[in-house]
């Protein structure tokens, strides 16, 4: 017996193929594959509608730079000449200018052009949604209604479940992927979008934007792309469905580069470490960062995404808080000392809320 079903929703086909079985006991198993698919096609992302729609919300914040400003004056003739490119698959990514800034570490960022960015917008706003339909509920980077606090009271909801409201040891496993950024691997990146976009022209427009930067032969992404955000995402969502199902990972956070597995037994965190190297290096040819692998008590404190947690309260990191009162006596608007105010909130804080105050009127 051999059946097929489907159901289509705005930005995916789901088709599941049902395989009938005779077991031992004479009755009947079937089993169900399901593969997710995207629907939307080349010619709706190169769409002139869909790069004007791109154009709106690109612009935002930005109509006063130079390289923007320019792009506007000749804005349909730009749009239409990026349309026809695109449609004659003559496109070409153009290249990047690149910066450092330290927030906290040094990065390079690489800016691309007006009309490269606007591209990459035209894209994202399609392919976006499908595919955060398929990223698992705790991976909390670049997502919209996600983010770093959000990301911080999931870490707490998590600690008092394995901890049973304090009473038990939480042991935490928290790593980091080094150079993550410089180290995606643009054929397997390649790979896992053909698994869910049967366009081979989205595939074509993907790969002049993927090669169009690299770090190093075949490999990196650069910092600063909206694609590169999704496409991280993408890449690293087959390390957390691994970790999810093949690792049977109840406990698990991922932001970025930084992820931390959470359980009562310290003996069963140890013997995930193996596992989870091995398939970010034969896989995805990603390495963990070999001095930022930690498995800790939270009773000890556990640095997580800027803030130290130990069992019934958070601190802020030491180096965050310095930076904080650095940038605090640098720049002293209303917006910056808002924001701050409003990071400590998220923490046990009070002293140091009193001290910014405090700093502010002086």
């Amino acid at each position: 017996m051999f059946g097929r079903y489907s159901c289509q929703s705005l930005y995916a086909e789901i088709n599941f193929w049902s395989i009938g079985k005779t077991a031992l006991g004479g009755g009947r198993r079937r089993i169900f594959f399901m593969k997710i698919v995207f629907r939307h096609n080349f010619e709706e992302i190169i769409s002139i509608e869909n790069i004007l729609e791109a154009w709106k919300e690109f612009v935002k914040g930005k109509r006063n730079k130079k390289d923007v400003r320019e792009f506007y004056s000749g804005l349909m003739d730009n749009i239409l000449e990026l349309h026809s490119d695109l449609e004659n698959q003559i496109y070409q990514h153009g290249g990047y200018k690149a910066f450092r800034i330290n927030d906290p570490k040094p990065r390079s960022i690489h800016k691309a052009s007006v009309r490269d960015r606007l591209l990459h917008r035209a894209v994202y706003r399609v392919l976006y949604l499908f595919f955060d339909k398929i990223f698992i509920s705790d991976s909390f980077s670049c997502r919209n209604d996600k983010g770093t606090h959000k990301a911080l009271n999931r870490f707490r909801s998590f600690t008092y479940k394995v901890s049973k409201n304090n009473t038990k040891t939480c042991w935490v496993l928290k790593c980091d992927i080094r150079k993550f950024f410089e180290n995606i691997n643009h054929d397997i990146l390649l790979e896992i979008l053909n698994k869910y976009i049967p366009d081979k022209n989205i595939i074509w427009l993907f790969e002049k934007i993927i090669r169009g930067f690299s770090s190093k032969p075949n490999t990196g992404l650069p910092l600063g792309n909206l694609t590169s955000q999704l496409l991280v995402n993408i890449y690293m969502n087959e390390f957390d469905q691994f970790v999810r199902h093949k690792l049977k990972v109840k406990y698990y956070i991922r932001y970025a580069d930084d992820f931390v597995v959470m359980s009562g037994n310290r003996d069963w965190l140890e013997r995930q470490i193996e596992p989870i190297k091995g398939f970010l290096s034969d896989k995805l040819e990603l390495k963990i960062h070999p001095d930022k692998i930690f498995l800790k008590t939270l009773a000890s404190g556990i640095d997580f995404l800027g803030w130290v947690y130990f069992l019934d309260h958070r601190i802020l990191r030491t180096t965050t808080r310095k930076r904080m009162l650095r940038r605090l006596r640098e720049s002293q608007t209303s917006e910056t000392l808002n924001s701050y105010l409003g990071l400590l909130k998220h923490g046990n804080t009070k002293k140091l809320e009193k001290m910014v105050l405090e700093r502010a009127i002086m």
